[in-house]
């Protein structure tokens, strides 16, 4: 078992060697501190998301509403900014945790008490959180001007390593990675979304709360994508309520199934899906320095969701035929 779940996390080492050397063989470029700077700088938004996503789909669950998340917990800070000039940049980042947690329990509450699936609760709250954004902002977007420079430097500044840069926004998502690792593999909560994922009737058996853990599971994924919100403004130093956080949720599911979380539930890693991030970030860089059309970014999003649901579906059928034939004999 342990040798399954080890070659699962390091399918995506595998196809981010492959993809490097492809992309250093095409242009030789893709392997300058320019290029290797750029892939750090795509890594901190979709890391800190995906920490969130990856706990749902653990749980069995699916959030396709992150990309409003972050629109909305980006404009709402944004306002708040706006109002409150030198607001500590530490008080900024708690504020967006605090929204996203909201709208989480807000998906979370409609998921356990509403029975309702996850997937049609969350592509509804994908449109109602994007709506939200565009009646509290009135439509406005928050310029560049009223984002504080404590807040951009956050992606303009870090720790150099020579000619390489770790801004500070990826070292608060590495941050995030690693106390998503700690909850999951050291708390009982983190042990009962394993469990409830991998099996939930013999979970509910064990007295594991479905309530609970699904309520929690979504209110840290929200949590995780309004800090990403904050994060957001950071990086770009203006937001729109129609163009934050965009279609991000197929980055962060591409993100997630690459890394080798099943998504039928019951498995997954932190490690993976850092090594899925890094993949795509590198994906894009090189279709960039390759001068292809950002366009193919979709394709290859697409394509990734599609293997990983297709080979989770094949693992799935096996595992099912074996324990038949097992049963049989």
């Amino acid at each position: 078992m342990a040798l399954k779940l080890r070659a699962r996390e390091m399918l995506p080492v595998v196809f981010l060697v492959l993809v490097c050397v492809a992309a250093t063989i095409k242009e030789p470029r893709f392997l300058d501190p320019k290029s290797i700077n750029s892939i750090l700088m795509w890594m901190p938004l979709i890391t800190a998301a995906a920490m969130g996503q990856l706990i749902v789909i653990v749980m069995r669950g699916i959030d396709i509403s992150i990309g409003s998340v972050i629109g909305f917990s980006a404009i709402a800070v944004g306002m708040i900014l706006r109002a409150n000039q030198g607001l500590p940049v530490g008080l900024a980042l708690l504020a967006g945790v605090g929204i996203g947690a909201v709208l989480g329990m807000v998906n979370a509450s409609l998921i356990t008490w509403g029975k309702l699936s996850p997937i049609v609760v969350t592509i509804g709250t994908l449109t109602a959180f994007r709506g939200a954004a565009f009646l509290l902002s009135k439509g406005e977007q928050i310029d560049p001007s009223m984002i504080p420079d404590s807040l951009t430097g956050l992606a303009s500044s870090g720790l150099k390593l020579g000619p390489i840069t770790l801004s500070y926004l990826l070292i608060i998502a590495l941050l995030v990675s690693g106390l998503a690792a700690i909850f999951l593999r050291y708390t009982q909560l983190g042990r009962d979304i394993f469990a409830y994922g991998s099996n939930p009737e013999a979970a509910h058996l064990r007295g594991v709360s479905v309530k609970r853990i699904t309520f929690l599971g979504y209110t840290l994924c929200g949590a995780a994508a309004g800090l990403t919100g904050v994060m957001y403004a950071g990086r770009f130093g203006f937001v729109n309520p129609g163009t934050a956080g965009l279609n991000f949720e197929l980055n962060v599911i591409a993100a997630v199934a690459i890394g080798g979380v099943k998504i039928s539930g019951g498995y997954g890693s932190v490690f993976g899906v850092l090594m899925g991030c890094l993949l795509l970030s590198c994906i894009n860089v090189a279709l960039s320095v390759a001068g292809i059309s950002a366009d193919w970014q979709m394709v290859t999003y697409g394509a990734i969701i599609l293997v990983a649901l297709i080979t989770d579906g094949v693992s799935r059928s096996v595992r099912e035929k074996r324990l038949m034939l097992q049963e049989a004999q």
